[in-house]
């Protein structure tokens, strides 16, 4: 799988490969569906609450640029985390990540307006 990785990384945004799962693949003709899930990995910024997973947001589906002459879409699941103590519901900051990786601020803020819905 390690080699599918290292290919994936050259054709999807890399933090996609680096904070989320490829869970899922299918192709129907000329048109490609990949599915993710984020990792469960809370945010660096929460490090000194204790997060348990809890769940993931309404799966969000992007049009991505084709490959091969194959339409492709991208289905995101986002995750979020119940703080133990407080019982507060906890997500990823994209804007944060976005300052660190080389993910666009639009996709980053795109990904921030979802986790609203």
């Amino acid at each position: 799988m390690d080699h599918y990785l290292d290919l994936l990384k050259l054709i999807l945004p890399e933090f996609l490969i680096n904070h989320f799962d490829l869970i899922k693949s299918t192709k129907n003709g000329e048109v490609m569906h990949l599915y993710f899930e984020e990792q469960n990995t809370p945010p660096k910024e929460q490090t000194p609450r204790i997060l348990i997973a809890h769940g993931f947001h309404k799966e969000v589906t992007i049009q991505d640029f084709p490959l091969r002459g194959n339409t492709v879409y991208l289905h995101v699941k986002r995750r979020r985390w119940l703080d133990k103590a407080t019982k507060e519901i906890v997500q990823r900051d994209w804007s944060l990540v976005a300052q660190g990786t080389r993910m666009t601020t639009e996709f980053a803020a795109f990904l921030k307006e979802i986790g609203r819905c």
